[in-house]
């Protein structure tokens, strides 16, 4: 079976590899334009591609690919049986999704209808779900919106953005080449677009840590944004980064953002009527450390206010 590939970040890595190590004919690979670094001294090439060039892939990297005629007339030369995506970065137009025999299947990180859009891994986190996974979908001209080929699913339970993200890029992976063979033998399965929700991309601006929210949903959201955004509070005029953080399940009537108690256990903070212990932290200019090491040379004040 020929397939072309196409995909950009490191989440989509792992299925150019499983594919590639099965022998499957990969034409060419197809992933975003390099990005310029340091004011446009240095190109960073996406991880799809540097491994695709590991593997002697051709790579082809469409500026936009609806307006690429010249793009378009090569793949529809390759005459690809499928065309698999994974975290692209572009919509495929009509004329795209149309080239394949057995069409184009994307590699979702949710359970659809479930977060569709860019931010999955971590919305399916700070929502409190306590299970997400990988569909396999057709893909339309629709955002997500496709029928669904195959599913598999795993725990939040107690996971970063980051940890969730390499254990359904891999799932992915698995799932994919578990699938393929079996492609023509599946009755596809339609959205209840009822049940759908939208996960937006994440902003940076996301990770300023609102204290009127609960200790859960703020632990949550400290788990899903490491390692990025990151998420953070003021400590005066200083932004202090929070990395780990426990829900001690007492109560006060403090004000949110309140410090209670610095000490060996954390920093426990007044959220909405209740405590959340912040246990690892970053101050500018050093690394993440327990919040027992930083008190070692360091105070915070009980009263101050974090915000």
């Amino acid at each position: 079976m020929k397939i072309v590939y196409m995909g950009t970040p490191d989440f989509a890595v792992p299925a150019l590899e499983a594919l590639h190590r099965e022998g499957y004919e990969i034409p060419f690979v197809v992933t975003q334009p390099d990005a310029l670094r340091d004011r446009g001294k240095k190109v960073k090439f996406p991880p799809v591609k540097e491994k695709a060039l590991d593997l002697g892939l051709q790579v082809m990297q469409p500026e936009k690919m609806r307006k690429d005629e010249g793009f378009i007339k090569t793949l529809r030369d390759a005459a690809p049986d499928l065309i698999v995506v994974a975290a692209y970065g572009q919509l495929l137009p009509k004329e795209v999704l149309d080239i394949p025999a057995k069409g184009c299947v994307n590699i979702h990180g949710s359970l659809l209808p479930r977060f569709r859009g860019a931010a999955p891994v971590q919305r399916a986190i700070i929502a409190g779900d306590e299970e997400t996974g990988i569909t396999l979908m057709y893909m339309e001209e629709g955002l997500d919106t496709g029928d669904m080929i195959a599913k598999r699913s795993t725990s939040t339970a107690g996971k970063t953005g980051q940890q969730l993200h390499d254990e359904l890029s891999q799932m992915g992976a698995e799932l994919l080449v578990e699938t393929i063979p079996h492609l023509d033998a599946i009755t596809a399965e339609k959205q209840n677009d009822e049940e759908s929700t939208y996960a937006p991309m994440i902003s940076k601006s996301e990770g300023h840590i609102d204290f009127s929210k609960t200790p859960d949903e703020i632990e949550r959201i400290i788990r899903a944004f490491d390692p990025w955004p990151g998420s953070y509070v003021y400590c005066g005029d200083k932004i202090m980064k929070l990395w780990q953080a426990e829900v001690p399940g007492r109560k006060t009537d403090a004000a949110d953002g309140t410090v209670l108690g610095a000490g060996e256990s954390g920093i426990d903070v007044a959220a909405a009527g209740e405590v959340l212990r912040i246990t690892q932290i970053q101050v500018p200019g050093k690394k993440r450390v327990a919040v027992r090491e930083y008190l070692k040379g360091n105070s915070i004040e009980i009263g101050t206010i974090l915000g």
